[in-house]
């Protein structure tokens, strides 16, 4: 290997984390190299919502921004259309929150990855990574349900119900936490049906609650979404029955996706997401996490932003050995 494969940092994942944190590691003078495999999960979504400035604006329109920006600064690369095929430690480093080895010199692990497509790779190395990968999901099986999601059926209750306030809406899930979301989205609507696809995950006491506020629970599972041009109409159950609806939102089910290491594998937690501490250091020596991967809470685009600027305070710190609480 030559000084040209050497990187400060590794960045996984070219979405508003992973630009964020590239933006904020290279004005720290950080050599940075972004690969992103270009697949993003909210591609399917026509304009993103809640970010600053950026209200309204397509997906792919900010991260088009985002990549323009970054270009202006030499130390920084943007692979795109290009995955991460293998990711493996070549030593053990320091503890991540002390960052001094005990002669008090700043330390950082050493990470070697393969990057490219299966017939065309390269290696690199770098002093810490940083996974921004998102969230892999699985959508509840529905017919047809792929041909309105992104349009009329959403998944982020934060990002879009305000253009679905006041209207007939239906919430799509199997999950535990489904009369929870309901109760949310009841807040920008009072005509909101549940349907639970024929799944218990709705206990009796939870509907009790849900047909008291207003909200109706239906079990049946779904046979069809109704609709044209991915606006939805009304879903038909199994019975044959017809429930109008004008919109509405579905729970997927969410994974990080971690084959490409190896050798080690940070802390998940029980929903599937990178155990960091609050500055986003995982369990592993040199190695971060930040965005949807890391984070619980509202899957806004300005959310994982906010943590990829973050993260990259603390990994520039870290580098030179600071002790941060942050």
């Amino acid at each position: 290997m030559t000084d040209t494969d050497a990187y400060d940092v590794l960045v996984i994942g070219g979405g508003p984390a992973g630009l964020s944190a590239a933006l904020n590691l290279g004005r720290s003078l950080m050599r940075v190299l972004v690969v992103d495999a270009d697949r993003p999960r909210n591609a399917a979504t026509l304009n993103s919502h809640g970010f600053l400035t950026r209200d309204g604006v397509p997906p792919h329109e900010l991260r088009r921004i985002a990549r323009e920006e970054l270009a202006a600064y030499p130390n920084i690369e943007v692979r795109t259309r290009v995955r991460v095929l293998d990711l493996a430690r070549l030593e053990s480093g320091v503890a991540p929150d002390a960052g001094l080895t005990p002669d008090g010199v700043a330390q950082s692990p050493r990470f070697t990855a393969s990057i490219g497509r299966r017939d065309a790779t390269e290696i690199v190395t770098a002093r810490s990574v940083l996974l921004a990968t998102g969230l892999r999901e699985t959508l509840p099986d529905v017919p047809n349900l792929r041909g309105f999601y992104g349009i009329s059926l959403f998944s982020c209750a934060a990002c879009d119900a305000w253009e679905m306030r006041g209207r007939r809406l239906a919430l799509i899930g199997t999950t535990e936490d489904l009369a929870d979301r309901a109760r949310l989205i009841a807040r920008w609507t009072e005509d909101l049906t549940v349907f639970t696809l024929g799944a218990d995950t709705v206990t009796s006491a939870q509907e009790a609650g849900l047909v008291a506020a207003g909200v109706a629970v239906v079990r049946h599972p779904i046979s069809e979404l109704i609709g044209d041009r991915g606006r939805i109409e009304a879903i038909r159950l199994d019975d044959g029955s017809v429930i109008p609806v004008e919109g509405g939102f579905v729970r997927p089910e969410w994974e990080t996706d971690l084959s490409f290491l190896r050798g080690f594998a940070p802390s998940i937690d029980h929903d599937g997401h990178l155990v960091t501490d609050r500055s986003g250091r995982t369990d592993i020596p040199g190695l971060y996490a930040a965005g949807d991967a890391a984070i619980p809470g509202p899957q806004q685009l300005i959310v994982a932003a906010g943590a990829g600027a973050r993260v990259a305070s603390v990994m520039v710190q870290d580098a030179v050995g600071i002790a941060s609480a942050h």
